[in-house]
């Protein structure tokens, strides 16, 4: 099973949120992971408010804020568009999603990002089961 890394700078917002929804959507083709080069205490609030409310998941219980080097080397690495460097992690495949921080926004910007990664999630599920995504 391939072992995906969804990663940001600071592990607390979307990274966290593509790391449930994987778990959720596709832990049938790979296992999902969040992390980043820093963390925070806590994973952003806002985030599993909204993860709870559309999916029923709670990242509380499940997840956690996690540096890079504390999570299995990955086959595929998808950086969260970080605005600034992205942390580098060796892979196979690596795209990048440039997916906007809803940080301090709106519950609307969380939940169209929520819905970005939801879609994104299952196209890479469906793009490695097709053999479009080479590992």
């Amino acid at each position: 099973m391939y072992k995906v890394a969804f990663v940001c700078v600071h592990n607390s917002c979307r990274s966290q949120m593509a790391e449930a929804l994987g778990k959720k959507l596709a832990a049938d083709v790979f296992e999902s992971y969040s992390a980043g080069t820093e963390t925070k205490p806590s994973i952003n609030q806002d985030a599993v408010r909204i993860i709870k409310q559309l999916h029923d998941i709670d990242m509380e219980k499940t997840q956690f804020s996690k540096l890079i080097q504390d999570i299995p080397r990955p086959d595929i690495v998808i950086t969260m568009g970080c605005n600034v460097h992205c942390p580098h992690v060796s892979c196979k495949h690596r795209e990048d999603w440039g997916l906007e921080d809803p940080t301090g926004k709106e519950d609307g910007d969380f939940i169209q990002t929520a819905k970005i990664i939801e879609n994104k999630v299952l196209e890479l599920k469906e793009r490695i089961i097709s053999g479009q995504v080479k590992v």
